[in-house]
């Protein structure tokens, strides 16, 4: 028996070791902004505990105090008794003051931290100075991997993204295809990358090192390969981070864009030294094959009542081009039929023959 008890103990003991070599990095940080987060958790933790630990004590002091096998004075059973202003006062205002709080704690919080907001301080002890730019990165959410542009140094990534410690930093996220979350956990927190949308993030990493950052939310098959590492480097090392990937030679044209928005997994780390103009753009607006109309471009023709029915053929006719680069050039045409009421046609009758159009 003494041997099963001494197994059962061997037997824990990895789980353990695994539990303690856990890496926390959200509740250690190396971010401002990130550590904001993490001493939120812990005070909302602590008024929590606030409720929880007295209840917890206080059912077990009672189911001991009261057990039927006491018979001190103090345990006297009083089954009539029914009420006491004292208990009702700390039952309801306990809770009353922690909601407070931490309704207090989450309005201040949720404006301060607002990931749209530009940031105000380094860190606790240190303002921005007033002279100092945010380095702007735009990210692109990729089927499977993460594409970052620096439009201030004219290069580009895959799966690698680096920032000047100390130095603000304004993230602009979207989306090739499908809905991601962009995460740093050492950083800032998650913010969705969605397509034809642009969110935005700003963070500052106050320590050197190199961090992993992935997708927070699932995409699809390659999902769990969504990785890359977030490097924060001194001045000095993150120049020459941004010329080590200039000199790769490579150039990001559209046409590359376009090979490298096709699903692929686990890409390895790439470098581009250039990129062509309104990349970032053109994705946002999801019109980076030249024979596509943007969607800023739609939206203005729509403010102003419409493009007719010769527009929307145009707009809603894939072309040669367009379907070979999908991939349905044998696939069948899927059509649908509009048409078009003038306005003053209340009643909704057809003012004009249907139009045939294939479908985006």
């Amino acid at each position: 028996m003494q041997f099963l008890k001494n197994l059962r103990g061997l037997l824990v003991l990895p789980l353990v070791a695994l539990l303690a070599g856990c890496n926390a990095v959200v509740m250690n940080p190396s971010g401002d902004v990130a550590a904001q987060q993490r001493d939120l958790i812990i005070i909302s933790t602590v008024l929590m505990l606030l409720i929880i630990v007295p209840v917890i004590f206080l059912t077990l002091w009672f189911a001991w105090r009261y057990r039927k096998s006491n018979a001190a004075a103090e345990a006297e059973y009083s089954p009539d008794w029914d009420h006491s202003t004292q208990l009702e006062l700390i039952i309801w205002a306990a809770p009353l003051l922690i909601i407070i709080a931490l309704g207090a704690l989450t309005w201040i919080s949720t404006h301060k931290l607002d990931p749209y907001r530009p940031l105000d301080r380094i860190d606790a002890q240190r303002p921005i100075p007033a002279d100092v730019k945010p380095l702007v990165v735009e990210v692109v959410a990729l089927d499977w991997k993460w594409l970052f542009l620096y439009p201030e140094q004219g290069i580009a990534t895959i799966n690698e993204v680096a920032a000047p410690v100390d130095r603000p930093i304004q993230f602009k996220i979207t989306a090739s295809s499908v809905m991601n979350s962009f995460y740093i956990p050492a950083l800032a927190g998650q913010i969705y990358a969605m397509p034809g949308m642009e969110t935005k993030l700003h963070a500052v990493i106050n320590k050197p090192g190199n961090f992993e950052g992935f997708s927070a939310n699932y995409s699809g098959a390659g999902f769990s390969g969504m990785r890359f590492r977030f490097h924060g480097l001194g001045h000095d090392d993150f120049e020459a981070w941004v010329q080590k990937a200039k000199g790769s030679g490579v150039a990001l044209s559209r046409d590359d864009y376009l090979k490298l928005e096709q699903p692929s997994e686990r890409n390895p780390v790439q470098h581009y030294a250039t990129v062509a103009d309104g990349l970032y753009e053109a994705i946002l607006n999801r019109c980076v094959e030249a024979n596509r109309m943007c969607m800023r471009e739609m939206m203005a023709i729509d403010m102003e009542g419409g493009q007719g029915k010769p527009g929307t053929f145009n707009v809603a006719t894939l072309d040669a081009a367009t379907r070979e680069r999908l991939g349905i050039t044998d696939a069948p045409v899927k059509n649908y039929v509009g048409a078009m009421c003038t306005v003053d046609n209340p009643t909704g009758a057809v003012s004009a023959a249907p139009v045939t159009t294939q479908r985006m």
